[in-house]
């Protein structure tokens, strides 16, 4: 098949690996239906892929991948920088030299008797200021359907490129799928990406976390952007305004929920509306007019599966009713459809689960569905999509918000008393351990803003970036910066604020804060809704006043203990800790005195 681009910089690199892993055939993807249409009929027939009932899930199929390759492996994910201080305490560093000899020597000749698939993408609208191009070489047909969901791949990504030599490099060879040899290799001075051994789309597709963060947060560093680990929704009120929030939250707190969430009864009502721009990560720049964009840099919906219901979130089960490829789930023989936990209280009886076992799940006490199980879903099918999703400029952003899963210590919101202290409220960010993951509970993890496992550079510089970006923002412009947490417990162990679509009184409470509509009270750790400005109309059988108070109380004891956990994990990062946290944190332990 021809070359779709005369870019030297391009055709240069892949003649080197073509020479280190010997393809037998070198296919360019253009993007075309009818060439992704060859590429699953081709699939089905090799097995990699099967297809599901065409009438229940039109375009849809299942992929199981092998049993040791299920999800994201950090400890064997390297960032390879010159430096090793440059990498950080929070990253995994290797030499680039190591990380080349290493990869390469696992890679060679790994294509032999195999088709390398040339694929051409787009992270973010293809022409859009804020985008950038990628191109990613890989020996899996469920690579490149994936990819066609998960970012643009087209021709014309390398028509916007030209002759430029600013596109990120990505090689993944499947290689024996030995989780001995796997490694996840970035390296962000050559803007490359190399993943061996792996065919789960956490560590194969190479356009989302990798390139979309870890390397993305580099460019970011040197480019006065960034990339970020959140949201982007916007919220319309009855006039027609809609205003837009970028979300950072760890695993587990509800991200995806809150990004396709449906508003409450009373809202709807009123003529409310929320839009999904973006489900996981947001590439945001300043614009023209000094205030902060964002893009969605990504196309699609790579989310867990298990627990994703009509209750917890029925956008995102619409999105998966077409054109969706769902990996590790349980394919129900009955009607050739698929199942996960949380789905439903009907598991199938006649399926076959994540590993490829004859399941009944009336019967067997193993799940059916990996808990990492997941879809692969085109965004344009969301109900609650944006029509803002494809605009170049990106939307405008009036609130950055940091969350996390507390019993007892975080109040349900509050707003950070200027920029350079929101960062440090996004830098303090934690969840406590649940029963879903491993070890004890209630363990408090850090993870600050969201970025822990993402950021492809020094965390310290990280934050220093962010007061960097502040500096260059007009404090009026600037995006208000606030905390919530909708998992405070009552003295019973009982969540005490109802969450869902509920979340929207919290928001819209934010956006009140943004436009100077309402007051808030100063405390010592920041600005705290006063409860009767919290509007509870239609839920007063479940919060009262009264208990909004307790929503929103500090207690100091608390505090003073999370200060010293504060210190504690700030002492990882030295002398490079930006001078402005730790002036937020010994203000913080001073109020609390």
């Amino acid at each position: 098949m021809e070359k779709l681009t005369s870019n030297k910089s391009i055709l240069n690199w892949i003649e080197e690996k073509v020479d280190l892993v010997k393809p037998d055939e070198i296919v360019w993807i253009d993007g075309s239906q009818e060439q992704l249409e060859a590429l699953r009929e081709q699939a089905c027939k090799s097995g990699e892929i099967k297809k599901l009932n065409e009438e229940k899930l039109p375009g849809c199929y299942i992929h199981r991948t092998a049993v040791n390759d299920v999800a994201r492996v950090e400890h064997r994910t390297f960032i390879c920088t010159s430096d090793k201080e440059q990498a950080g305490p929070t990253n995994n560093w290797m030499a680039p030299e190591e990380g080349y000899d290493l990869v390469y020597s696992i890679a060679k000749d790994s294509y032999k008797g195999r088709t390398m698939y040339v694929i051409p993408y787009s992270m973010g609208p293809i022409g859009s200021p804020l985008a950038k191009a990628g191109i990613e070489l890989t020996d899996s047909i469920y690579v490149v359907l994936n990819m066609a969901i998960m970012t643009r791949v087209d021709k014309k990504v390398l028509d916007v490129l030209g002759d430029s030599d600013d596109w990120v490099r990505g090689l993944h060879c499947r290689c024996d799928i030995d989780e001995e040899k796997r490694y996840i290799c970035h390296f962000p001075e050559d803007n490359t990406i190399i993943s061996v051994n792996s065919g789960y789309g956490g560590n194969v597709l190479l356009g989302k976390k990798c390139f979309a963060l870890r390397i993305a947060s580099y460019q970011g560093k040197n480019e006065e952007w960034m990339a970020e680990h959140m949201l982007i929704l916007g919220i319309e009120n009855p006039r027609g305004e809609v205003k837009y929030i970028c979300a950072a939250f760890p695993s587990a707190c509800g991200k995806t929920n809150l990004a396709m969430l449906i508003p409450p009864e009373t809202y709807k009502k009123k003529g409310y509306k929320v839009w999904c721009v973006g489900d996981d990560i947001a590439w945001i720049r300043k614009g023209e007019d000094g205030r902060l964009y964002a893009i969605n840099p990504e196309y699609g919906f790579f989310g867990v599966a298990p627990g994703t219901n009509e209750k917890s979130n029925p956008n995102a089960l619409k999105s998966v009713r077409k054109n969706t490829i769902f990996t590790n789930v349980v394919h129900n023989l009955e009607d050739n459809t698929v199942w996960w936990e949380g789905l439903d209280k009907n598991p199938p009886q006649n399926a076959i689960d994540w590993k490829g076992n004859k399941w009944n799940g009336k019967e067997s006490d193993v799940t059916g569905a990996h808990p990492n199980s997941r879809f692969t879903a085109p965004a344009t099918n969301c109900p609650c999509i944006s029509d803002e999703f494809e605009n170049l400029k990106g939307v405008p952003i009036s609130a950055i918000v940091f969350g996390g899963r507390r019993a007892k210590l975080a109040p349900l919101v509050y707003q950070s008393k200027d920029w350079d202290h929101g960062v440090f409220v996004g830098s303090i960010m934690a969840s406590e351990t649940t029963a879903a993951a491993a070890g004890a509970v209630g363990v408090v993890r850090r993870d600050p803003m969201a970025m822990l496992p993402f950021c492809g550079y020094n965390m310290a510089d990280y934050w220093q970036h962010w007061i960097d970006i502040g500096k260059t923002l007009d404090p009026d412009k600037a995006p208000k910066i606030f905390n919530v947490n909708w998992f405070r417990k009552d003295e019973d162990g009982k969540f005490m604020w109802p969450g869902f679509g509920d979340n929207l009184r919290v928001l819209d409470w934010i956006i009140d804060r943004c436009e100077g509509n309402v007051e808030a009270q100063e405390t010592e750790i920041g600005f705290l809704p006063k409860a009767q400005d919290i509007n509870i109309e239609g839920i007063e059988d479940e919060v009262n006043i009264g208990s909004l108070e307790k929503m929103l109380n500090i207690d100091a004891s608390l505090w003073r203990e999370e200060a010293k956990g504060i210190e504690e994990f700030y002492s990882k990062f030295g002398d490079r800790m930006p001078s402005a946290l730790n002036k937020s944190l010994k203000d913080l332990k001073e109020n609390l005195k």
